[in-house]
């Protein structure tokens, strides 16, 4: 028996001890390809390539990706490697190649590689995650929701939820407390693009935890197994599908799909048409879009809506907060215009508010919601003017935020000032140093709408208070469990009334 256990012993260590080889030996193989196409890369280790701080949850991906980038850039090349555990990706640093992956030869970088399953998670087959064809036909029929037109009655409702962020602010102005202005800004935020998307009061401020932000920030604030399963769809899509992996939680993706399903059979069954994006999509429905597709693009929507564009805000209350002197100066432009179109923030008013639009862009060079963008390259493409051809099939990187705090674009780059996007500083800086919302065809669908929301919601806060630093906020850090560049903590500001 002794014998027999002591075989069993010496079976099994074998077999691990030639499992690890094997395991070394391909990672060996793996972090040998930039070496053998002679493209300049920082060194990996086993096994997590390049992301050992993101995938043990220690840092941002943005951030990771942005130290990748501050290390080539240093070394003046124009793109380099890096390693998603074994998995090679280009990253580009020039501004010429950024241009041509995201609009010059968009047709080679057509699609994000960013993995949703729609058999078994189907929100996850968004707008924002879809590929090739299915992205561009369904791209076409949703432009629609964004015409001049549509952007007016949205702007309607936007100033529709006004009065609810005023009496919350209003309540906390009495009792002396302090906002935590990235909580109150994500219920308007919840509020106006339920009713946009949905068609549904959702309350935010009056329920605590509202259901849609509770499921809505349960999609972005990862636990770290879902932070590594979502790496490995990174790295290994095709495993990851074999696997059957979920992007959204069940929890969530069961949320948000019985209120689409509920929404589309009440409007059906009692003939109730409103003006909004869910019309749209039902309009569709008769056109070979499901309902899980239907789903599909509200819940994407939805996240678009609320979370990049309250956490911008979030951002931008916490720098004039702590710059009152840009503060007070926005605040002027703001009463000049509203005072100009008879005492109301309008939407043509809102164009003319040029100052507070320089505000916007700052914020979005040193808080851009997408820390990184990628693509998939989908054919075989020769770099120009270099000995380097990227095969079909491989990522490619961009990190906006590298190329939003680089000093050759904008100088003292952690310093907050909108005049860098005056009218002479814009026109002088390359168009590819700004990327808040992408370039190319691949554009933000929504870019137009957030704009105006946070135009909006900007434009109401301001001219009505005064908002200044509390003593319990720290200078915010970027959250590591979320693939956005989302603020750690709560941000505590003092407001009074005007």
């Amino acid at each position: 028996m002794m014998f027999l256990d002591s075989s069993l012993f010496t079976a099994f260590a074998g077999l691990a001890l030639a499992s690890l080889t094997i395991f070394v030996i391909y990672y060996k193989w793996s972090f040998a390809y930039w070496k053998k196409l002679n493209v300049p890369y920082l060194e990996p280790r086993i096994p997590m390539g390049n992301m050992a701080n993101t995938l043990t949850a220690t840092e941002n991906f943005g951030i990771v990706i942005k130290h990748i980038y501050d290390q080539l850039k240093s070394q003046k090349v124009r793109l380099g490697g890096l390693y998603i555990f074994s998995t090679p990706a280009y990253i580009l640093i020039d501004l010429e190649y950024v241009k041509n992956v995201l609009t010059k030869d968009f047709q080679y970088f057509v699609d994000r590689g960013i993995y949703h399953n729609e058999e078994v998670d189907p929100l996850s087959a968004h707008l924002f995650n879809l590929d090739g064809e299915k992205w561009r036909n369904t791209r076409n029929k949703l432009n629609s929701a964004f015409t001049s037109g549509k952007m007016k009655m949205m702007f309607e409702t936007l100033l529709h939820f006004e009065k609810n962020l005023h009496e919350e602010i209003d309540s906390l102005c009495k009792s002396g407390k302090p906002v935590d202005v990235k909580k109150l800004l994500c219920c308007y935020m919840i509020d106006v693009i339920g009713s946009a998307s949905f068609g549904l009061e959702c309350n935010s401020f009056e329920a605590d935890p509202a259901p849609f932000r509770e499921y809505g920030l349960r999609f972005f604030n990862m636990t770290t197994w879902e932070c590594f399963l979502f790496w490995i769809s990174v790295a290994f899509p095709k495993l990851a599908k074999a696997l059957g992996l979920r992007v959204v939680p069940k929890i969530v993706s069961d949320f948000f799909s019985n209120v689409v399903k509920d929404n589309v059979e009440y409007r059906e069954r009692n003939n109730y048409v409103r003006n909004d994006f869910m019309q749209l999509l039902i309009k569709m429905k008769s056109n070979n879009f499901t309902l899980e597709q239907i789903a599909a693009q509200s819940f994407g929507l939805f996240l678009g809506g609320f979370e990049t564009t309250s956490n911008s805000l979030s951002w931008t209350m916490y720098e004039l907060a702590k710059n009152q002197d840009i503060q007070n100066k926005v605040r002027e432009e703001i009463n000049a215009v509203v005072a100009t179109y008879g005492g109301k923030v309008t939407y043509d008013g809102i164009q003319d508010m040029k100052y507070l639009g320089q505000i916007m862009d700052e914020t979005l060079r040193k808080y851009p919601a997408g820390g990184v963008y990628t693509r998939i390259c989908n054919k075989d493409y020769k770099v120009p003017d270099q000995d380097i051809v990227i095969k079909k099939g491989t990522r490619l990187l961009i990190s906006v935020l590298g190329i939003h705090r680089d000093e050759e674009y904008y100088p003292d780059p952690e310093k907050f000032d909108p005049e860098r996007f005056n009218e002479e500083n814009s026109r002088s800086r390359p168009r590819y140093a700004h990327l808040p919302f992408g370039e190319g065809p691949r554009t933000c669908i929504g870019i137009r709408f957030g704009r105006m929301q946070s135009k909006v919601s900007l434009a109401s806060l301001l001219k009505n208070y005064k908002f200044t630093l509390n003593e319990k906020t720290e200078p915010p850090k970027f959250a590591v469990n979320s693939f956005l560049l989302v603020p750690a903590g709560d941000i505590w500001l003092n407001v009074e009334r005007i």
